[in-house]
């Protein structure tokens, strides 16, 4: 039955109090999702608007490889469809392991509205270039994933629908659907070029790096973990002055996925004393060994890496947004770091073959 947003929208915010709210527009990540601001008097939250009819649906729970070609985008990547009973289920989950994860105050499923706790607007992306610490932050960051890494990952969280919601294995189709889209669309958006002969070598070489990264331990992974999606709550205290958004994609995945995110930012350069502090803050609280660890990150950021320049590449040639262009230099800057360690010289081989110059350019 067609759910009417409108009245919906209407009586979630009488419910949460916010009928009378002032509401203002906050800019929006790339996502389908958009927010708003509520004020009403000295009460604040955020709105969180996820129609479920923006994308296509998330991967079913044991769904196999054909029926999730079917489905589309999101269950071949094993994502949530940025639906808002995923986003309070996770939430949920980050606060029972103590963590500042928004307050679910009100949540309508089959209308895909929330209202969360509105956690301010102290990104890490905003504060760090006004002369906060980016060590402290980024040290706190860190330690904040040891603390996640190592709880038990459940395979199901209390969604508010009274169902449960699935945490997914992020599994090798998922890495493999993401990172083709290398050597799908870079070609679309830039000189590179990449023949039949070369597309057969992508094939091998991408397996390859996938079987790695298919023997790591797994853990419960928050996925988006970067400085635009964590916010410095300084009034708090231990790992609470993190505040976290964007978690809804949380799979059970790589402590090294989380890492890559942080770390292998596309939008800011961390610095390398900053980079350091986080690795070293995390090997010390989590207990992990440096040469695993570091292997790890090589692995799932060279993935990463190629994910994010084959998705910038597709957003700049088929969705017309040539804006993420300005972000490649630092990607391909973040790709040639991680391929210098020598579990990844095939795929180090098969980069410099067909975009050399790429690299070269960003060392």
């Amino acid at each position: 039955m067609a759910v009417d947003r409108e009245v919906a929208l209407k009586r979630l915010l009488a419910e949460t109090g916010f009928e009378r709210a002032e509401r203002l527009a906050i800019a929006g990540d790339a996502s389908t999702r958009r927010y708003e601001r509520l004020i009403a008097g000295p009460r604040r939250a955020v709105l969180m608007d996820a129609p479920h009819n923006a994308e296509a649906p998330p991967c079913p729970p044991k769904a196999s490889r054909e029926e999730r070609q079917a489905l589309g985008w999101n269950a071949m990547s094993r994502l949530a469809a940025s639906r808002v009973e995923a986003f309070a289920a996770v939430a949920g989950q980050l606060a029972q392991w103590g963590l500042s994860a928004p307050q679910i105050h009100g949540v309508d499923v089959a209308a895909g509205y929330a209202v969360v706790e509105d956690l301010g607007d102290d990104l890490f992306a905003r504060i760090i270039p006004q002369a906060a610490d980016e060590m402290e932050l980024y040290g706190a960051a860190a330690e904040l994933l040891s603390r996640v890494h190592m709880m038990e990952a459940p395979f199901s969280m209390p969604a508010p629908d009274g169902a449960r919601w699935p945490l997914l294995d992020y599994d090798a189709m998922a890495l493999e659907v993401n990172v083709d889209l290398f050597v799908e669309w870079l070609p679309q958006a830039s000189d590179v070029r990449i023949d039949d002969a070369a597309r057969a070598r992508w094939e091998g070489v991408r397996d390859g790096l996938i079987q790695q990264a298919m023997s790591f331990p797994r853990v419960f992974t928050i996925r988006d973990y970067h400085a635009e999606n964590l916010i410095w709550l300084p009034r708090r205290r231990g790992l609470q002055r993190v505040g976290l958004l964007d978690f809804q994609d949380a799979v059970r995945g790589w402590r090294a996925w989380d890492f890559s995110m942080l770390l292998h930012d596309a939008r800011r350069d961390v610095s390398q004393t900053a980079a350091e502090t986080a690795i070293y803050t995390y090997l010390k609280h989590s207990g992990a060994l440096e040469a695993g660890f570091r292997h790890e990150l090589a692995v799932m950021g060279a993935l990463n890496s190629l994910r994010i320049i084959g998705l910038f590449a597709r957003l700049t040639a088929r969705d017309g947004k040539p804006r993420y262009l300005a972000f490649m230099p630092r990607m391909w800057g973040h790709l040639a770091q991680t391929l210098k360690h020598p579990a990844l010289g095939e795929m180090a081989a098969f980069v410099d073959e067909v975009a050399g110059a790429h690299l070269k350019a960003a060392a």
